[in-house]
């Protein structure tokens, strides 16, 4: 019996020992990395979920409680921002960059580093200071997945918060540098009374914007 071009061509293919073998090895790749993909993704978007961030009780703890207080958490419109909002970037890379420095988080949590209130409190300017580092450097980011300055309607805005975000556009400045404490309380401020302490300076709160870091004149410009 004559077998159609095609099939004939499969088992001519597949008759040669040699050539099987490499195209089991070609399918088993393929399905492989399929399956290696899809369950890498499945596993990325698992840790990138609330419940998982708050699975662990140094921060159930401490920061939820703190978050569960803000405007962040509940507000009139119904809008939350969860803690991968905030602390994951959306973008493939940035994430994964995200997620191998989140490794040095796991290794401080087997360490027991911040595991009862008073280590978290103590570790509190430190952790803040990484990520609000963290966002300056990328221009607060993740705040502008929902906020931006091309879409504030100034006159809705109350006078002093008017007033604000259009001299922190004029000063190049970014949410994060007025915006600390938005969702976690902030650490102790050492107020230069009395005996030293270990808190933030206010430098550490409100840093100075170098002049090269102004917006361009183009941008300072309202919008008609």
């Amino acid at each position: 019996m004559k077998l159609p071009g095609f099939i004939q061509r499969l088992w001519t293919t597949f008759k040669s020992p040699s050539k099987a073998a490499l195209w089991v090895l070609l399918l088993m790749g393929f399905f492989g990395g399929v399956i290696f993909w899809g369950g890498f993704n499945t596993a990325m978007e698992a840790s990138n979920t609330e419940k998982f961030c708050t699975g662990c009780h140094e921060m159930k703890d401490n920061v939820f409680v703190e978050y569960r207080d803000t405007i962040h958490y509940a507000n009139r419109s119904g809008v939350r921002a969860s803690c991968p909002d905030c602390h994951v970037p959306k973008a493939w890379g940035p994430k994964m960059i995200r997620k191998i420095q989140a490794s040095n988080e796991v290794l401080h949590k087997v360490l027991g580093t911040i595991d009862t209130p008073e280590k978290f409190n103590a570790k509190r300017l430190e952790l803040a200071k990484h990520e609000w580092d963290r966002m300056k450097k990328t221009d607060s980011r993740e705040c502008r997945n929902c906020h931006n300055y091309d879409g504030f309607d100034y006159a809705e805005q109350g006078r002093r918060s008017s007033k604000m975000h259009q001299t922190g556009l004029n000063e190049g400045k970014t949410c994060i540098d007025c915006h600390k404490g938005i969702a976690h309380q902030l650490p102790e401020v050492e107020q230069a009374i009395g005996a030293p302490k270990d808190g933030a300076t206010p430098e550490e709160f409100h840093p100075p914007v170098a002049p090269e870091q102004a917006r361009p004149e183009a941008e300072k410009a309202p919008k008609g």
